[in-house]
């Protein structure tokens, strides 16, 4: 099955936040987004990805791993997508979802901000 709408449609969620963030990954089938901010591990913190999978297309959000509260107004369909703490899952563009995953992914980029990680 070709993932390459899906992947495009995550990967324009994230285009944005890659002036203020470093991109680690820009192909066809990975688009990887850290921070500047270094962590105790002397690793940058993890911001986003979309990366085509063999069954479907992950989108990872690190800022709901790190304040699972941003996570309370989410819809019932999109919390089905999610795959442990800070993954979601589509094999479909669904528009609805995806505006929702945009308007999440603004929220984290904007806790990451008030938490002096960006």
């Amino acid at each position: 099955m070709d993932f390459t709408t899906v992947f495009q449609e995550l990967k324009g969620i994230l285009l944005p936040y890659g002036e203020r963030l470093v991109v680690v990954a820009d192909t066809d089938k990975d688009y990887h987004l850290n921070t500047s901010h270094v962590m105790k591990n002397k690793k940058p913190l993890f911001f986003a990805a979309a990366q085509i999978q063999k069954n479907y297309v992950s989108y990872h959000l690190m800022p709901i791993y790190v304040n699972p509260e941003l996570l309370s107004p989410i819809s019932v369909a999109l919390r089905k997508r999610m795959q442990g703490k800070s993954c979601f899952n589509f094999s479909k563009v669904d528009i609805s979802l995806f505006e929702e995953l945009q308007q999440l992914t603004q929220f984290g980029f904007e806790d990451y901000v008030s938490k002096g990680y960006i």
